[in-house]
């Protein structure tokens, strides 16, 4: 009797996957302040946030207990969707479960979980990183490979609608990046071209990564979940190289010397 299982009759696969999120840092635990504030932000650029999940971060706060419920649902009147709750005490765990959110642990403990898996690798980093090659074009299984390597190096236009990342490190690019295209990497993302999509370095809360580029016009730029859009870079920045730092708890663009 066989017990393998026809593709057919499966529902569904695990896969571990890396997307973009967007962190909202929380500085106040008043929902009304919070509304206010909101209310402002989001009338700058409407669109851009609509229908944005979102990553409340609580670490910040010195509060034992917050109205989870009321501040989510500050956000979806502002057209934002809470998916999680970054650090809290244990209440504030349970009351992210409770409603229906996610919970990750504050970024000092990833940062501390992060650096023994690198250190245990140390070794074999010593002896030289490896570098994995992917042409435009390979399958995503070839992709999905490389992209576990120390440093990822992709040939090619990265076009619209496509994403390539390094989850384990830096990721360079050969090539241009198009408008509606993304670019992730858990350290530093360098495009030997034209940057017109998004750019996410420092994925996982790294902030000695950067951005470097021969031509600046991204959509987004972010840095350890810092970011900026295209109409808050200076126009004197566009069009030229340009390497973006997260210093002083804020983005810094400058031209590429």
């Amino acid at each position: 009797m066989s017990l393998n299982v026809d593709s057919a009759d499966v529902a569904f696969t695990f896969k571990g996957g890396m997307l973009p999120m967007t962190v909202m840092e929380l500085s106040s635990a008043d929902p009304e302040h919070i509304r206010r504030q909101l209310a402002g932000k989001l009338s700058q650029s409407p669109a851009f946030f609509q229908h944005t999940p979102v990553v409340l971060s609580v670490e910040k706060l010195d509060e034992p207990h917050l109205s989870l419920e009321r501040i989510c649902a500050v956000c979806r009147d502002h057209k934002l969707l809470p998916v999680a709750v970054r650090g809290g005490t244990e209440p504030v765990r349970q009351s992210a479960w409770a409603l229906g959110l996610g919970w990750f642990a504050p970024v000092d403990e990833s940062r501390a979980q992060m650096l023994k898996s690198v250190n245990s690798e140390s070794t074999a980093s010593e002896k030289g990183a490896p570098v994995a090659v992917i042409n435009d074009g390979e399958p995503a299984e070839a992709a999905e490979i490389a992209g576990a390597e120390t440093t990822r190096l992709y040939r090619g236009t990265v076009r619209s609608g496509q994403q390539v990342s390094a989850s384990g490190g830096d990721l360079v690019v050969i090539g241009a990046v198009n408008a509606g295209a993304e670019v992730l990497a858990a350290g530093s993302i360098h495009v030997y071209g034209a940057l017109r999509g998004r750019a996410l370095a420092g994925i996982h809360g790294n902030t000695q990564a950067g951005i470097y580029c021969r031509e600046l016009a991204a959509e987004l730029l972010s840095v350890a979940g810092n970011y900026k859009r295209l109409e808050d870079i200076d126009s004197q920045l566009l069009g030229a190289p340009a390497e973006v730092h997260f210093t002083q708890e804020q983005l810094e663009i400058k031209p590429l010397n």
